[in-house]
């Protein structure tokens, strides 16, 4: 058992937030042991299935071997949720993600009384004030939930975008209706993100197109970051960024380079069983250390993974994973408490329930 050291209420050694009061748990000071969920042979086609702080500063990740472990953690297969190429339709190969998408509202009631997080659909007890695994604080349902609804009925103009910021406890920091649609926020818009000063002055502009809602990025400097469902894979294209913890990173190609113009071959370490690589963005067209991503696969973490960040406190012990499928690389948020977040490229659809991470704010999209 772990006792708070804020309220003195004893908690399972698995939880990493206190039941009674929200705190985060002491955790233990030896790293666990890791071995990489895919196996060296490739990863089996089967079918098996889901804040915010400084966007700019980027931690140094060290690149570390596995460990032999009884019990690997189990891959997600993203064959299953292989989405078409990007000019195919607009957003379509993030589809999968939003189609998971659960409506983060008031908590609802699960099999035995128990109590789901909206957040990470971690089932707690009816008893517990915050949930056990993501700390968010849990809301009991007055009533029976309601079935999901159809998409959004934009008629007479009587739906409307309501953007929430959340605090780092899951809380309410305030909301933001927005004016018809199209709308566009951004700092100049004054009310919840007058002060965000990583927010341009015309960020993102949010629309409701033939009953669904889109979110298009309007060139802003830091970018709009939809949160990643956990367990579900989403698949990644070259020049794709993603952000976990503090670490801002990009996924980059590993073509070689041409020749030079009197027809001279460069040298260059050989790259063979290397399908891209990961390179952490440190500032404005700066990036730092690369790391190379196998054709097996890799795990991202603070504790345990391939790719380590030991002094980011907000990327979790095993964080991410980036799996190589068919010829496609896909990144899967592997529960981690803060989230993994993908970078909006142009316009995308979106879900009610939806976080989005701009600036140095997080929102919850509702309609």
């Amino acid at each position: 058992m772990i006792t708070c050291p804020k309220c003195s209420k004893e908690n399972q050694d698995h939880y990493k937030f206190c039941l009674g009061c929200g705190a985060e748990l002491p955790r233990d000071v030896s790293p666990k042991k890791f071995a990489a969920g895919t196996p060296p042979h490739g990863v089996p086609a089967a079918a098996r299935s889901s804040y915010g702080d400084e966007p700019t500063a980027v931690g140094t990740g060290a690149l570390k071997g596995p460990v032999a472990a009884p019990q690997p953690p189990p891959l997600v297969d993203p064959a299953a949720f292989l989405a078409p190429a990007r000019g195919e339709d607009t957003g379509a190969r993030k589809k999968a993600a939003a189609a998971a998408a659960a409506p983060a509202a008031p908590a609802v009631s699960g099999a035995g009384g128990t109590v789901v997080c909206p957040q990470c659909q971690e089932p707690n007890p009816p008893t517990n004030k915050f949930c056990a695994l993501c700390g968010f604080k849990l809301v009991k349902p007055a009533s029976p939930p309601a079935q999901p609804s159809a998409p959004v009925a934009a008629a007479s103009g009587a739906t409307a975008i309501v953007l929430t910021a959340l605090r780092a406890d899951g809380s309410e920091a305030g909301s933001y209706p927005l004016p018809g649609s199209p709308a566009t926020i951004g700092r100049d818009t004054g009310a919840i993100f007058a002060g965000d000063s990583y927010l341009s002055p015309r960020h993102a502009t949010f629309s409701i197109k033939g009953g669904r809602i889109f979110v298009k990025d309007e060139g802003s400097l830091n970018g709009v970051y939809r949160r990643l469902r956990r367990d579900v894979p989403v698949q990644l294209e070259v020049g794709d960024v993603f952000r976990i913890g503090q670490e801002i990173i990009r996924l980059e190609s590993l073509a070689a380079a041409p020749p030079t113009p009197d027809g001279v071959e460069r040298l260059g370490s050989p790259s063979k069983g290397y399908v891209a690589r990961l390179a952490l963005i440190i500032g404005r067209d700066a990036t730092g250390n690369a790391f190379p991503v196998p054709d097996t696969g890799l795990h991202l973490g603070r504790e345990r993974g391939d790719i380590l960040f030991p002094e980011d406190g907000y990327v979790s012990g095993l964080h991410c994973q980036i799996s190589h499928q068919g010829g496609r690389l896909f990144i899967t948020d592997l529960g981690s408490s803060n989230g993994t977040f993908l970078r909006v490229v142009g316009e995308a659809e979106i879900a009610g329930g939806d976080i989005l991470l701009m600036g140095q704010q997080l929102f919850r999209v509702t309609v």
